[in-house]
């Protein structure tokens, strides 16, 4: 058993990492203890993950919420789907939400639950590689709009993370994949050490070896809790961890939520924020080739799609949360193993950087 935890005063939580999570979750009973639980999952995962998550609670009553399976439905038809099934079963301020599954459950549950009578609890128990490294730790939530990804949200901190990487075990090769490119984003903003281990360990890691699997979901949940716990509402610091993410989320949004798996669309985005960093002598070419190495590696893509122009990026950037008075902002690697805001990045800047990229 790992632990670790997101020290924010009397809002602080701890993350649990171990291989019987999902059937021995530490301290579980206690967080229930007199109240109203409900488990929403998906179509995907109920089936699987279900049964084995409640046999740890046989006298504990719970109703389970289950939504279909993809990015396109954490939306707010689905947020109000939720709502509707609360206030359809009786459900006061003791309830305690569960977010059973990855990161669009997590982001939709927690959501709700900051929403729901003004607040209630809630629990993470991300069943993915990309939830369980990333949107399952800080307490951001939120739901997508045809105009914006995650626009719609709130900052509210679970209960507790349980993290089970026996899960992993069924994730398909592309969603394992995908939180890849969020453990390498770790490394590209804050520990250069930790990219070289994930470099020298390829093989190992794409085998699922599950010590190893350990140890990396412990270090990106380890660097976020520092990051959170300094800027919990991206005042600033926090803002880093959104590497890759300004060209992701622009990918996402024009392509259409769940075509780009939100990791897919990140990789390409830090290919994009390292690319422009390599145009202003931020990053040598030895450095952005290791980069573009590490994703194409696991199977990751490295190229925008073809039918994205700088217009198409540029029409959605402009919505990005990080802007300010109108000026798109960039997260790009200052070093190799540090990343900074900027916002002097000028149209014949992205124009030259997407001449770059389409060679």
């Amino acid at each position: 058993m790992l632990e670790l935890s997101v020290n924010l005063g009397e809002r602080s939580y701890p993350i649990y990492i171990a291989q019987n999570n999902l059937t021995d979750s530490p301290n579980l009973s206690n967080i229930l203890a007199g109240r109203k639980v409900v488990i929403v999952s998906n179509e995907t995962i109920a089936p699987i993950y279900l049964d084995k998550f409640t046999s740890q609670l046989p006298s504990h009553d719970f109703l389970a919420c289950i939504i279909p399976d993809g990015e396109q439905f954490k939306s707010l038809e689905y947020f109000e789907f939720i709502n509707r099934f609360l206030l359809e079963h009786n459900c006061g301020r003791d309830t305690c939400l569960i977010a059973l599954g990855g990161g669009v459950i997590g982001d939709l549950t927690g959501f709700v639950a900051a929403c729901y009578q003004r607040g209630i609890d809630f629990i993470q128990v991300p069943t993915t590689l990309l939830s369980q490294v990333d949107s399952s730790v800080g307490g951001k939530t939120a739901v997508n709009h045809p105009l914006g990804k995650n626009m719609i949200g709130a900052f509210y901190q679970p209960k507790a993370v349980y993290i089970d990487n026996n899960t992993l075990n069924t994730l398909p090769s592309r969603e394992f994949a995908a939180g890849i490119a969020e453990v390498i984003k770790y490394g590209l903003i804050y520990d250069v050490d930790f990219f070289k281990y994930i470099e020298d360990n390829v093989a190992e890691i794409k085998a699922h070896n599950s010590e190893q699997l350990s140890q990396i979901i412990y270090r990106c949940c380890e660097i976020k809790a520092e990051i959170v716990a300094q800027d919990e509402k991206e005042a600033g610091l926090r803002a880093l961890l959104n590497l890759g993410h300004t060209f992701g989320h622009a990918i996402e949004a024009e392509m259409g939520y769940g075509n780009w798996l939100h990791g897919e669309a990140v990789a390409t985005g830090m290919v994009l924020a390292s690319q422009l960093a390599y145009l202003r002598g931020k990053l040598s070419e030895v450095e952005l080739k290791r980069i573009v190495n590490l994703i194409t590696e696991f199977e990751l893509p490295v190229s925008a799609p073809s039918s994205m122009s700088c217009t198409d990026f540029v029409k959605h950037m402009v919505k990005d949360k990080k802007n300010k008075q109108g000026v798109i902002r960039f997260i790009i690697p200052s070093k190799f193993g540090g990343c900074e805001l900027v916002d002097d990045v000028t149209q014949q800047e992205l124009e030259e950087l997407f001449k770059l990229h389409a060679n």
